[in-house]
């Protein structure tokens, strides 16, 4: 089926109680079985272009792949340039077929900020696309640390620049290996009382499963972001691959066996964003 937009998905989880996964990508590899595990489960996925992707494959080359993938694809998928920092990367992602930009002017002063995203908004809707913006700052693993978001700031960020989806910064944080923090709820219900924007979590693989869980069903909070989790399975099926057999050679060989471990454990990240059965 055709791309998805960002607010093509996000609004129905808002509505009916779920959230959709945002797959960190670095290559066909794992966005095939990101698509692959989506279809199994029977839900959206996006498919997420970070810096590290950008770095080694050119926008306009990631575009195609999204395309090409969701084009064949029996449920929705949304093409999403994961942390733009400038307006001319999310114009080169825009013109490269993506469907949702996702503006970071979390460094930036406030009113900056929301200058810079709701023009990056302004741009995406004029396309018939869709925007993120992140308000609050959210850190890193043994790096920055992070800014926790403030719910009044929240709603002016909301209010005025327009975006369909926020990334806030509750006691989140990127590239976290285990999952032994957990979310400020109290911060996040004050967030959810002052906006109807529906609200992303960036650095989703920190995050308690069960929190995580509860949290997809019981809050605005509609969109995850889980990269650190799978590419350690996928680093993990890689090394069990090539172990296998020191004399084989054939990368394609050798990545194709990293597909299934990487689709079994992407169904199981997929199915933790939505009620239990």
């Amino acid at each position: 089926m055709p791309l998805a937009t960002l607010k093509d998905v996000l609004q129905p989880a808002l509505r009916d109680g779920y959230a959709v996964a945002g797959l960190v990508t670095l290559g066909w590899e794992d966005m095939r079985a990101y698509v692959a595990a989506a279809e199994a489960e029977n839900c959206p996925v996006i498919l997420q272009a970070g810096p590290g992707c950008r770095a080694h494959t050119p926008l306009p080359v990631l575009g195609k792949m999204f395309r090409h993938l969701a084009e064949a694809a029996s449920v929705p998928v949304v093409a999403h340039l994961d942390h733009g920092y400038t307006a001319d990367e999310c114009k080169e992602a825009l013109e490269s077929g993506f469907t949702s930009l996702m503006f970071d002017g979390s460094r930036k002063p406030l009113a900056e900020n929301i200058a810079e995203t709701a023009a990056i908004a302004e741009m995406a809707h004029a396309a018939g696309i869709s925007c993120e913006g992140e308000i609050g700052f959210v850190g890193y693993a043994d790096g920055e640390s992070s800014a926790g978001t403030d719910p009044q700031e929240a709603a002016k960020f909301a209010r005025e620049t327009g975006v369909d989806a926020m990334a806030i910064s509750v006691g989140n944080v990127h590239l976290q290996q285990d999952k032994d923090g957990g979310l400020d709820i109290d911060r996040i219900r004050a967030i959810e009382a002052v906006t109807q924007v529906p609200l992303v979590i960036h650095g989703g693989s920190g995050v308690p499963l069960e929190q995580r869980r509860m949290l997809a069903t019981q809050s605005a909070i509609c969109k995850f972001n889980i990269g650190t989790e799978l590419r350690m399975a996928f680093g993990a099926a890689l090394r069990d691959a090539v172990n296998a057999d020191p004399a084989r050679f054939d990368r394609v060989q050798i990545l194709r066996d990293t597909h299934d471990p990487l689709v079994s454990k992407t169904r199981a990240v997929l199915r933790g964003f939505r009620a239990a059965a």
